[in-house]
């Protein structure tokens, strides 16, 4: 199953105050972006989050870990719940663009 416009227009509504926020649809899902960097994945109508220490203590017990696909590195599902409170989810984001090292260009 693939993941809807509108989930994807929600997301990026409700994180608009992180920073730059984008999507780009890869395979049928998403990868969301804050400020450039890639944050996390929109799969099946769920937001992942990259794991950062930050993030994890700024989440505390409000989310559990799981996987965008088989053999995708663990990451912070959010619940809808969460996601509709766009001052949290936003703060999330923007710890995790912060926290994360800048991506290396691939020379080709």
């Amino acid at each position: 199953m693939s993941t809807s416009q509108s989930t994807v227009d929600y997301i990026l509504d409700q994180t608009e105050a992180a920073g730059e926020i984008s999507a780009r649809k890869m395979f049928g899902e998403y990868a969301l972006y804050c400020n450039g960097k890639v944050v996390g994945l929109v799969c099946d109508d769920t937001l992942f989050i990259k794991i950062t220490p930050e993030g994890k203590k700024y989440s505390d017990t409000h989310y559990s870990e799981g996987h965008a696909y088989k053999g995708a590195k663990a990451s912070m599902m959010i619940d809808a719940d969460l996601i509709e409170n766009s001052e949290w989810i936003s703060e999330l984001v923007s710890i995790t663009e912060i926290n994360l090292p800048i991506s290396k260009k691939k020379i080709r």
